[in-house]
């Protein structure tokens, strides 16, 4: 999936907060009485496999399917609340957590999930996500630079204009990065000091899509770059002159989920069947294409099994990225 063919026509669009803001649909264009209105935030390929299996479970025609940004489905998730029209969503579960704590809005589900951490009874997860620093073997050899090993290494002033970082502006990969400095080494002082050296040493290579310090590693514009890690694995596994580094800090991560929403009476009878045919049988699948263990029972191949797993001390909220794009930015709110 993630080789660099894919790459270059920009796959990650929802997964990332960049997302596709372009609507697809299945079953038409506008929603009849039974079709089920899906928004969503997944990524192209994500979305691909969650309608392979509705239609084959014989829900082809029988939904309509809307891709957003994370950001923009977020923002609808907050504003909205259960007067929004999708009767279900596919959404970043910290976006979740926070549109249910605003005004709930999510039915409680009906069939039995086993996560290996536990998780509100409204949502279920689908798949999971990691960063990593990213090398280019070739460059970083004919650049003579040091193998950084921390996320903190990034701040060095040796690495000048040689880093591709996210913006969490634009992508949660972004904010996966800031995670790493703020847990460490705190949001005052020593963390923002490092925050901003590393903003700095970016410089004209700040992306605000996910994939985009993959891309330029990969085209050898910048020898480092911090991204995602499995599109890290699969690329130096094709051969590529690509290599992953797991911050000494740990690797944190992030979660989309589905939810059914909860509109009484008029709740769509179907979003509850769809949203546990998704979790069931397109779960595998993900698991190919984002090789993060969620469920009990899982395994993934031995590079894609990550040492040092770390959980942010604090709940994952909306408000709580807010705060940390802002750091980034060296920023208060």
């Amino acid at each position: 999936m993630f080789s660099l063919k894919a790459l270059m026509v920009g796959l990650t669009c929802g997964m990332m907060l960049t997302g596709c803001s372009s609507p697809s649909a299945s079953g038409g264009s506008t929603a009849s009485a039974e079709e089920v209105i899906i928004y969503s935030n997944a990524d192209e390929e994500a979305v691909e496999v969650i309608q392979e299996v509705l239609d084959a479970a014989g829900y082809e025609g029988q939904y309509i399917f809307q891709s957003f940004g994370t950001g923009e489905l977020g923002g609808r998730l907050l504003a909205e609340g259960k007067n929004i029209e999708a009767d279900l969503v596919t959404m970043s579960s910290f976006y979740l957590e926070s549109a249910q704590a605003k005004h709930p809005m999510f039915k409680a589900l009906t069939f039995e999930v086993k996560p290996q951490v536990a998780v509100p009874d409204y949502y279920a997860p689908i798949l999971s996500f990691t960063g990593a620093i990213i090398l280019n073997t070739k460059e970083m050899a004919a650049q003579n630079l040091p193998r950084p090993t921390s996320a903190k290494d990034l701040a060095n002033p040796v690495y000048k204009n040689k880093i591709a970082m996210v913006d969490p502006n634009g992508s949660s990969t972004g904010w996966l990065f800031v995670q790493n400095i703020t847990s460490a080494y705190g949001e005052d002082d020593e963390g923002q000091k490092i925050m901003n050296s590393i903003r700095e040493n970016a410089g004209p290579n700040l992306e605000l899509s996910g994939s985009g310090p993959l891309k330029k590693v990969m085209a050898g514009e910048v020898p480092i770059g911090f991204g995602v890690r499995h599109q890290a694995v699969v690329n130096k596994a094709e051969g590529l002159p690509i290599d992953y580094i797991d911050p000494s800090e740990g690797n944190y991560t992030l979660s989309e989920s589905v939810a059914v929403i909860d509109k009484g009476d008029k709740t769509n009878q179907n979003a509850m069947k769809i949203a546990e045919i998704i979790v069931k049988n397109a779960r595998p699948q993900l698991l190919e294409i984002y090789p993060n263990v969620v469920y009990n029972g899982e395994t993934v191949a031995p590079e894609n099994q990550i040492k040092n797993v770390k959980t942010y001390s604090e709940p994952l909220t909306a408000e709580l990225l807010d705060k940390h794009r802002a750091f980034f930015h060296g920023q208060k709110i």
